[in-house]
């Protein structure tokens, strides 16, 4: 059973910075591809950025050059940092394989930026 936990969130102004980080159980962590999500209120959630199992990384245009994903294997944890927080990063973040496919969700983290 796979289970999912992420922390890190948290309340920062805008420009500031937060590090996420994701904790993975009952896989075989290394070789399946991770993605961070996120879920503003009244809108779909979305794929922020992704690590395949070998490194390779893709961003969401809007946070390109801000945000930064990573990973390790030997703690089975995936990491985003988000530099630059801006007021529409606000979101609940989730963490998930990538792509998408029958891994419960786990609670997720909540980020709040102010202006």
């Amino acid at each position: 059973q796979v289970q999912l936990v992420e922390s890190g969130g948290g309340l920062v102004q805008a420009g500031g910075s937060l590090r996420l980080s994701c904790a993975a159980s009952g896989i075989v962590f290394s070789i399946n591809a991770m993605g961070w999500y996120r879920q503003a209120p009244g809108k779909q959630r979305e794929l922020v950025a992704a690590i395949s199992s070998g490194g390779s990384k893709n961003y969401a245009d809007s946070v390109k050059g801000r945000f930064t994903i990573s990973r390790d294997n030997a703690k089975n944890t995936v990491y985003l940092q988000m530099n630059s927080l801006k007021p529409e990063d606000t979101a609940v973040y989730y963490c998930n394989r990538w792509p998408v496919t029958r891994w419960d969700w786990g609670q997720g983290t909540q980020v709040t930026v102010s202006s």
